[in-house]
């Protein structure tokens, strides 16, 4: 082995270490920011003269709080001492849980639902106790954590623990609209009207997915509904999206709640650059939509022509959106222009669905395509680490059962997809591709490093099957994907590539 080839895997392999360091502390960051102690604690006593009053404990937002979280809890249950909770901004009452809750969030465009989203306006607030009952004789201690998050802080969801842990594939669907832009639906009396957000994760429940990011045009008016759902849809990771849509082309920002710009080419975002920007600030990951479709009359703004696109800030490209998985409709051309001009963008996919109650079995229902993602959990950071890295796959149809999952090995380094291995001149790759649920299939090699893999039989004859081939780098950059077509020839699962870097 020469000493070049060594130095290579030994990068690959510290690569690798990095990405899983990289996994680790991302989910733990998110995880830290709900468990971090509070910014300011406030603590009292009731006693029985507090019966049937109400108590006010004022305390100050900073400027420049993006959301505000308050943790509430108190003695005294056993003896029958009730308090309840409310708050009060400078200007405005902001809601009343009364003692339905011990925890509660408010921010510019969502809130615990009891709560009114909007501006947190520095200055003086009121926690607003209420004491329905204190027996003369009794005492209540009370403890208010509260905890204030900048504006533009990373958020990390409407739940603040995993739907489900384990490190599998997850699947999901990333373009969705509900009432709250265009989606439309029947109502009970057979009348089209606008879809209530529940009608669209209902779908996705039966479905049987793990996650979803609603994206409704420029909004984020369907947060709100999406926090008060999350808690009944407990084993469904609900993601905030919404799709900034321009007369230039669409795209999906996926995480952030904070309002970003859609006015490409006003004063407040005269470049897509700027959108961008403004989009990286928020920490979201941010996917163009549906290249591939025209634009103008056609189809205003759909297709992408937006000037000055930074292409290294963007995270993924919605390769298939709907039923549109080939042909001059598809983004698939436009995503592999990028992946020849050195670029490592994921591919992802959305159903675009408009109407939650459409045949599930044809696009572009719910989960058609899905985008199935590794994980090491069902969280947000979790999610959506996974797919900047591009450890994805789209199962065209949406089924439950097909499986792709491709392993690359150049020494002791290892790769899937989405990852770097290096693999300088000469170095052999072995690769191996699992597929499942797609007997009488064939895989399909994609890319320029296509044309340096040895593969003997691409052919599936069984419902779960391995296949290995091996190639020879030639020391350039390379990027090498692996598709699966079913018996008729038609794309069924779409792969993310592995990059071969020398």
């Amino acid at each position: 082995m020469t000493r070049t080839l060594q130095q290579g895997l030994r990068a690959g392999a510290v690569l690798i270490a990095l990405v899983l360091l990289a996994v680790f502390f991302d989910v733990a960051a998110a995880r830290a920011q709900t468990a971090r102690a509070p910014d300011l604690t406030l603590t009292g006593t009731l006693t029985g003269t507090a019966h049937e009053t109400y108590t006010e404990l004022p305390f100050r937002v900073p400027a420049g709080t993006g959301r505000l979280s308050v943790e509430f809890s108190y003695t005294g249950k056993e003896q029958k001492s009730v308090i309840d909770l409310g708050l009060r901004d400078p200007e405005r009452f902001r809601g009343w849980s009364g003692g339905n809750k011990s925890r509660f969030t408010v921010a510019e465009a969502d809130a615990t639902p009891s709560y009114l989203a909007g501006p947190l306006k520095p200055g003086t607030w009121k926690l607003i106790l209420g004491a329905p009952n204190i027996r003369k004789t009794a005492r209540a201690d009370y403890v208010a954590k509260i905890w204030f998050e900048p504006i533009g802080a990373g958020f990390a969801g409407f739940s603040d623990r995993p739907a489900a842990g384990g490190d599998r594939w997850w699947r999901g669907d990333l373009h969705m609209h509900t009432g709250h832009s265009d989606g439309a639906c029947l109502s009970r009396k057979g009348a089209k009207v606008p879809c209530p957000v529940f009608k669209t994760l209902d779908a996705a429940a039966a479905r049987g997915l793990d996650f979803v990011a609603v994206t409704d045009h420029n909004t984020t008016s369907h947060f709100e509904a999406l926090r008060e759902l999350a808690p009944y849809y407990d084993d469904l990771l609900i993601m905030p999206g919404r799709e900034i849509t321009t007369f230039y082309g669409h795209a999906n920002l996926f995480g952030p709640t904070a309002f970003v710009d859609f006015q490409l080419g006003g004063p407040r975002a005269r470049r897509f650059v700027d959108i961008q920007a403004q989009s990286d600030k928020a920490g979201g990951l941010l996917s163009i939509n549906h290249p591939g479709l025209p634009s103008r009359e056609l189809c205003m703004g759909c297709g992408w022509t937006a000037p000055y696109t930074d292409y290294s800030r963007v995270q993924a490209v919605e390769v298939i959106n709907g039923g549109a998985a080939e042909g001059p409709l598809s983004g698939l051309a436009f995503w592999e222009a990028r992946l020849n001009e050195g670029l490592q963008i994921t591919a992802i996919g959305g159903s675009d669905n408009h109407d939650a109650s459409l045949d599930p079995a044809r696009a572009p229902a719910i989960g058609v395509p899905t985008t199935v993602v590794r994980a090491p959990e069902l969280s947000q950071a979790a999610i959506l680490r996974a797919i900047r890295q591009g450890h994805v796959f789209l199962d065209v149809a949406g089924t439950r059962e097909r499986l792709l999952e491709v392993t690359a090995r150049a020494g002791a380094a290892e790769a899937q997809m989405g990852d770097q291995i290096a693999a300088p001149a000469g170095a052999k790759v072995s690769l191996a591709v699992r597929v499942v649920g797609v007997p009488g299939g064939r895989i399909v090699l994609a890319g320029d490093g296509a044309r340096l893999a040895a593969l003997a039989d691409p052919n599936l004859s069984g419902s779960h099957q391995t296949l290995a081939f091996d190639l020879t780098a030639d020391g350039r950059p390379r990027w090498l994907r692996v598709d699966v077509r079913d018996a008729g020839g038609r794309l069924v699962l779409l792969g993310n590539p592995i990059y071969l870097r020398p």
